[in-house]
Protein backbone atom coordinates (compact mmCIF):
# COMPACT_ATOMS: atom_id res chain seq x y z
CA UNK A 1 0.00 0.00 0.00
CA UNK A 2 1.23 3.44 -0.88
CA UNK A 3 1.84 5.70 2.10
CA UNK A 4 0.39 9.21 1.85
CA UNK A 5 2.76 11.71 3.42
CA UNK A 6 1.45 14.12 6.06
CA UNK A 7 2.23 17.85 6.27
CA UNK A 8 1.64 18.52 9.93
CA UNK A 9 5.04 20.17 10.48
CA UNK A 10 4.25 22.68 7.72
CA UNK A 11 0.81 23.30 9.24
CA UNK A 12 2.40 23.97 12.63
CA UNK A 13 4.82 26.35 10.96
CA UNK A 14 1.90 28.13 9.29
CA UNK A 15 0.09 28.46 12.63
CA UNK A 16 3.24 29.86 14.24
CA UNK A 17 3.67 32.33 11.41
CA UNK A 18 0.04 33.39 11.69
CA UNK A 19 0.39 33.89 15.44
CA UNK A 20 3.48 35.99 14.86
CA UNK A 21 1.61 38.11 12.32
CA UNK A 22 -1.16 39.10 14.74
CA UNK A 23 0.86 41.64 16.77
CA UNK A 24 2.36 42.97 13.55
CA UNK A 25 -1.12 43.47 12.12
CA UNK A 26 -2.33 45.11 15.31
CA UNK A 27 0.69 47.38 15.31
CA UNK A 28 -0.03 48.43 11.75
CA UNK A 29 -3.63 49.31 12.74
CA UNK A 30 -2.61 51.31 15.83
CA UNK A 31 -2.88 55.10 16.07
CA UNK A 32 -0.22 56.69 13.85
CA UNK A 33 2.78 58.17 15.61
CA UNK A 34 3.24 61.91 15.83
CA UNK A 35 3.99 63.45 12.44
CA UNK A 36 7.39 64.74 11.44
CA UNK A 37 7.86 68.49 11.52
CA UNK A 38 7.38 68.64 7.75
CA UNK A 39 4.17 66.63 8.00
CA UNK A 40 2.84 68.75 10.88
CA UNK A 41 3.42 71.92 8.86
CA UNK A 42 1.81 70.44 5.74
CA UNK A 43 -1.18 68.91 7.56
CA UNK A 44 -4.54 69.84 5.99
CA UNK A 45 -6.17 70.62 9.36
CA UNK A 46 -4.08 73.81 9.54
CA UNK A 47 -6.08 75.21 6.65
CA UNK A 48 -5.10 77.25 3.62
CA UNK A 49 -5.35 80.59 5.44
CA UNK A 50 -2.83 79.58 8.10
CA UNK A 51 -0.48 77.87 5.66
CA UNK A 52 -0.45 80.97 3.46
CA UNK A 53 1.53 82.63 6.27
CA UNK A 54 4.30 80.00 6.12
CA UNK A 55 6.11 81.91 3.39
CA UNK A 56 6.55 84.82 5.81
CA UNK A 57 6.95 82.96 9.12
CA UNK A 58 9.20 80.05 8.08
CA UNK A 59 7.97 77.70 10.82
CA UNK A 60 10.29 74.79 10.01
CA UNK A 61 13.46 76.88 9.94
CA UNK A 62 12.39 78.85 13.02
CA UNK A 63 11.61 75.81 15.15
CA UNK A 64 14.79 74.05 14.04
CA UNK A 65 16.78 77.15 14.99
CA UNK A 66 15.23 76.93 18.47
CA UNK A 67 16.40 73.31 18.63
CA UNK A 68 12.92 71.79 18.88
CA UNK A 69 12.76 67.99 19.19
CA UNK A 70 9.69 65.71 19.40
CA UNK A 71 10.61 64.39 22.86
CA UNK A 72 10.82 67.78 24.56
CA UNK A 73 8.55 69.57 27.01
CA UNK A 74 7.60 72.94 25.51
CA UNK A 75 5.80 75.94 26.97
CA UNK A 76 4.34 78.34 24.41
CA UNK A 77 3.57 81.83 25.69
CA UNK A 78 0.56 83.86 24.48
CA UNK A 79 -0.47 81.52 21.66
CA UNK A 80 -3.28 83.73 20.37
CA UNK A 81 -5.50 81.70 18.06
CA UNK A 82 -2.86 78.96 17.94
CA UNK A 83 -0.99 79.46 14.67
CA UNK A 84 2.15 77.81 16.07
CA UNK A 85 0.15 75.55 18.39
CA UNK A 86 -1.31 73.82 15.33
CA UNK A 87 2.23 72.70 14.50
CA UNK A 88 3.63 72.15 17.99
CA UNK A 89 0.71 70.11 19.33
CA UNK A 90 0.77 67.32 16.73
CA UNK A 91 4.57 67.28 16.57
CA UNK A 92 4.88 66.77 20.35
CA UNK A 93 1.72 64.70 20.76
CA UNK A 94 3.14 61.22 21.41
CA UNK A 95 6.68 61.70 22.69
CA UNK A 96 6.78 65.22 24.10
CA UNK A 97 4.54 67.53 26.12
CA UNK A 98 3.04 70.88 25.18
CA UNK A 99 1.99 73.51 27.70
CA UNK A 100 0.27 76.78 26.83
CA UNK A 101 0.19 79.99 28.87
CA UNK A 102 -2.33 82.57 27.77
CA UNK A 103 -1.18 86.09 28.62
CA UNK A 104 -3.41 88.21 30.84
CA UNK A 105 -2.53 91.93 31.21
CA UNK A 106 -2.06 92.84 34.87
CA UNK A 107 -3.89 96.14 34.87
CA UNK A 108 -7.13 95.35 33.06
CA UNK A 109 -9.62 92.58 32.42
CA UNK A 110 -9.65 90.88 29.03
CA UNK A 111 -12.07 92.17 26.43
CA UNK A 112 -15.08 90.09 25.41
CA UNK A 113 -13.32 89.28 22.15
CA UNK A 114 -10.19 88.08 23.96
CA UNK A 115 -12.22 85.97 26.36
CA UNK A 116 -14.10 84.33 23.48
CA UNK A 117 -10.84 83.82 21.57
CA UNK A 118 -9.17 82.11 24.54
CA UNK A 119 -12.22 79.91 25.11
CA UNK A 120 -12.28 78.93 21.43
CA UNK A 121 -8.58 78.07 21.57
CA UNK A 122 -9.01 75.85 24.64
CA UNK A 123 -12.09 74.16 23.15
CA UNK A 124 -10.17 73.32 19.99
CA UNK A 125 -7.44 71.59 21.99
CA UNK A 126 -9.85 69.76 24.29
CA UNK A 127 -12.11 68.40 21.55
CA UNK A 128 -9.44 67.14 19.15
CA UNK A 129 -7.02 65.05 21.25
CA UNK A 130 -6.27 62.85 18.24
CA UNK A 131 -4.59 65.88 16.66
CA UNK A 132 -3.07 67.71 19.65
CA UNK A 133 -2.80 65.07 22.35
CA UNK A 134 -3.10 66.31 25.92
CA UNK A 135 -2.21 70.01 26.10
CA UNK A 136 -2.22 71.73 29.48
CA UNK A 137 -3.37 75.36 29.30
CA UNK A 138 -2.65 77.91 32.02
CA UNK A 139 -2.14 81.65 32.24
CA UNK A 140 0.70 84.15 32.70
CA UNK A 141 -0.10 87.30 34.64
CA UNK A 142 2.27 89.69 36.38
CA UNK A 143 5.16 87.27 35.86
CA UNK A 144 3.32 84.39 37.55
CA UNK A 145 2.02 81.19 35.97
CA UNK A 146 -1.24 79.61 37.10
CA UNK A 147 -3.02 76.48 35.95
CA UNK A 148 0.26 74.71 35.16
CA UNK A 149 1.87 71.91 37.23
CA UNK A 150 3.58 73.08 40.40
CA UNK A 151 7.35 73.28 39.97
CA UNK A 152 7.10 72.77 36.20
CA UNK A 153 10.46 72.55 34.37
CA UNK A 154 10.53 72.53 30.57
CA UNK A 155 13.07 72.20 27.78
CA UNK A 156 11.82 75.10 25.67
CA UNK A 157 9.88 78.32 26.19
CA UNK A 158 8.73 79.81 22.89
CA UNK A 159 7.02 83.10 22.14
CA UNK A 160 6.14 84.67 18.81
CA UNK A 161 5.46 88.38 18.22
CA UNK A 162 4.40 89.19 21.79
CA UNK A 163 7.15 91.21 23.45
CA UNK A 164 5.84 94.61 22.30
CA UNK A 165 2.66 93.96 24.33
CA UNK A 166 4.66 93.18 27.45
CA UNK A 167 6.68 96.37 27.08
CA UNK A 168 3.48 98.41 26.89
CA UNK A 169 2.11 96.60 29.96
CA UNK A 170 5.36 96.97 31.93
CA UNK A 171 5.73 93.18 32.11
CA UNK A 172 8.80 92.35 30.02
CA UNK A 173 11.15 91.89 32.99
CA UNK A 174 8.65 89.96 35.13
CA UNK A 175 7.91 87.65 32.20
CA UNK A 176 11.54 87.02 31.34
CA UNK A 177 12.20 86.11 34.98
CA UNK A 178 9.25 83.70 34.89
CA UNK A 179 10.64 82.07 31.74
CA UNK A 180 14.04 81.70 33.38
CA UNK A 181 12.50 80.01 36.42
CA UNK A 182 10.42 77.51 34.44
CA UNK A 183 13.25 76.44 32.12
CA UNK A 184 15.58 73.57 32.95
CA UNK A 185 19.31 74.41 33.10
CA UNK A 186 20.46 74.41 29.49
CA UNK A 187 16.91 75.07 28.31
CA UNK A 188 16.19 77.47 25.47
CA UNK A 189 14.02 80.57 25.27
CA UNK A 190 13.07 81.15 21.62
CA UNK A 191 11.91 84.65 20.68
CA UNK A 192 10.49 86.00 17.46
CA UNK A 193 9.53 89.68 17.44
CA UNK A 194 8.91 92.61 15.09
CA UNK A 195 12.27 94.36 14.68
CA UNK A 196 12.73 98.13 15.03
CA UNK A 197 15.54 100.18 13.56
CA UNK A 198 18.41 100.60 16.06
CA UNK A 199 17.94 103.76 18.11
CA UNK A 200 14.13 103.61 18.12
CA UNK A 201 12.81 105.14 21.34
CA UNK A 202 10.82 103.18 23.91
CA UNK A 203 7.68 105.17 23.17
CA UNK A 204 8.06 104.48 19.44
CA UNK A 205 8.36 100.77 20.21
CA UNK A 206 5.11 100.90 22.16
CA UNK A 207 3.33 102.94 19.49
CA UNK A 208 4.49 100.94 16.45
CA UNK A 209 4.92 97.39 17.78
CA UNK A 210 8.50 97.25 16.50
CA UNK A 211 11.19 96.53 19.13
CA UNK A 212 14.96 96.84 18.84
CA UNK A 213 17.06 93.70 19.16
CA UNK A 214 19.29 95.48 21.66
CA UNK A 215 16.31 96.11 23.97
CA UNK A 216 15.21 92.46 23.93
CA UNK A 217 18.74 91.16 24.47
CA UNK A 218 19.39 93.59 27.32
CA UNK A 219 16.26 92.57 29.22
CA UNK A 220 16.75 88.85 28.59
CA UNK A 221 20.31 89.07 29.92
CA UNK A 222 19.06 90.97 32.97
CA UNK A 223 16.87 87.95 33.76
CA UNK A 224 19.93 85.68 33.62
CA UNK A 225 19.78 84.44 30.03
CA UNK A 226 22.74 84.12 27.69
CA UNK A 227 22.29 84.98 24.01
CA UNK A 228 23.15 81.76 22.14
CA UNK A 229 22.29 82.78 18.60
CA UNK A 230 20.41 85.08 16.25
CA UNK A 231 19.03 84.34 12.82
CA UNK A 232 17.80 86.24 9.79
CA UNK A 233 15.23 83.53 8.98
CA UNK A 234 12.36 85.97 9.44
CA UNK A 235 13.95 89.14 8.12
CA UNK A 236 12.12 91.25 5.53
CA UNK A 237 14.19 93.99 3.86
CA UNK A 238 11.04 95.36 2.16
CA UNK A 239 9.53 96.40 5.50
CA UNK A 240 10.05 100.18 5.82
CA UNK A 241 8.54 100.33 9.36
CA UNK A 242 6.96 103.75 8.83
CA UNK A 243 3.25 103.06 8.56
CA UNK A 244 0.29 104.99 9.93
CA UNK A 245 -0.82 102.09 12.11
CA UNK A 246 2.58 100.68 12.93
CA UNK A 247 3.25 97.01 12.34
CA UNK A 248 -0.50 96.38 12.34
CA UNK A 249 -0.74 98.13 8.96
CA UNK A 250 0.88 95.07 7.35
CA UNK A 251 -0.73 91.72 6.64
CA UNK A 252 -2.40 89.84 8.10
CA UNK A 253 -3.94 92.64 10.23
CA UNK A 254 -4.37 95.48 7.68
CA UNK A 255 -5.53 97.93 10.35
CA UNK A 256 -5.79 100.66 7.73
CA UNK A 257 -8.44 98.71 5.85
CA UNK A 258 -8.41 99.21 2.11
CA UNK A 259 -6.00 102.18 2.25
CA UNK A 260 -2.78 101.28 0.43
CA UNK A 261 -3.67 97.61 0.84
CA UNK A 262 -2.10 96.43 -2.42
CA UNK A 263 1.26 98.03 -1.59
CA UNK A 264 1.22 96.65 1.96
CA UNK A 265 0.32 93.18 0.72
CA UNK A 266 3.31 93.26 -1.61
CA UNK A 267 5.61 94.07 1.35
CA UNK A 268 4.38 91.03 3.26
CA UNK A 269 4.68 90.53 7.00
CA UNK A 270 7.06 92.47 9.24
CA UNK A 271 10.83 92.31 9.46
CA UNK A 272 11.53 90.16 12.52
CA UNK A 273 14.34 89.23 14.85
CA UNK A 274 14.71 85.54 15.74
CA UNK A 275 16.74 85.04 18.91
CA UNK A 276 17.78 81.96 20.89
CA UNK A 277 18.60 82.43 24.57
CA UNK A 278 19.92 79.75 26.95
CA UNK A 279 19.53 79.36 30.68
CA UNK A 280 23.07 78.52 31.87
Amino acid sequence: MKTIPTYRPMRRAFIALAALSVPLLLASCATPASPSLDAAIAAPYRGDKAQARDVYRHPKETLEFFGLAPTQSVLEIAPGSGWYTDILGPYLRDRGTLYEAQYVPPQAALSDGEIKGNASFELKLATTPAVYGTVIVGTLRSGQFSGLPQGLQVDRVLTFRNIHNWIEDGQIDANFRAFYTVLKPGGVLGVEEHRATPGTSLQQMIDTGYVTEAYVIEHAKSAGFRLAGSSEINSNPHDTKDYAHGVWSLPPTYRGGAVDRERLAAIGESDRMTLRFVKP
